[in-house]
């Protein structure tokens, strides 16, 4: 049987001890896109989440000190990739690995542009453009809620995660196989599937 420890502490929990803890929940990998023509610039996140279905519409929490947080809040407009399993070197240069910022962090894959001018990833999970309703801001990010105004769907059958630290990726097809593989059987011997 599972006991629940509750620990008490005067102490404040530390910056480290959360990103620690954080580091536990796998989240799905999603580039942020902002902005116009050559004005424009995007940062890798974790932090996308539905918020409703009626209207349709999501949140993603983005560091107010990242370089693309003024364009999002001059264009109001935003767009939400969520990346393929495959897409690794998308992720990590849009999280600032090698360096490059703005416009150049889009060089090297195919992007279309949305009505509002925000740039989607072709071969994306899913790409969505959204608009702003509101920011809330709250310590060092703000809590963006966007209205999703266009969508568009791939049908790729794996998912980039971020895990313990490192980007992981899912694929729908090899990892049923593998469950399947080790699923433990019914009462009856029979597998269950």
């Amino acid at each position: 049987m599972n006991q629940i420890v509750r620990i008490a502490s005067d102490e404040a929990v530390t910056g480290a001890d959360f990103r620690a803890a954080m580091r536990q929940l796998a989240g799905g990998v999603s580039v942020i896109t902002v902005g116009r023509g050559q004005d424009i610039s995007g940062m890798t996140v974790t932090s996308v989440s539905s918020l409703a279905a009626d209207p349709p519409s999501l949140i993603v929490s983005l560091n107010r000190a990242a370089s693309s947080f003024p364009l999002l809040l001059r264009y109001r407009r935003f767009g939400v990739n969520i990346l393929a399993g495959d897409q690794l070197e998308i992720a990590e240069r849009f999280a600032g690995k090698g360096g490059l910022k703005g416009a150049d962090r889009f060089a090297g894959s195919e992007w279309r542009i949305a009505a509002s001018g925000v740039p989607l990833l072709a071969g994306a999970l899913a790409a969505l453009e959204c608009e702003v309703e509101d920011i809330i801001e709250r310590h060092s990010h703000g809590i963006v809620i966007g209205r999703v105004r266009e969508t568009l769907v791939s049908p790729r059958a794996s998912a980039l995660a971020y895990w313990q630290g490192q980007y992981v990726a899912i694929d729908r097809d090899e990892d049923l196989a593998r469950l399947a593989d080790i699923s433990v059987p019914s009462p009856r011997g029979v597998r269950q599937g």
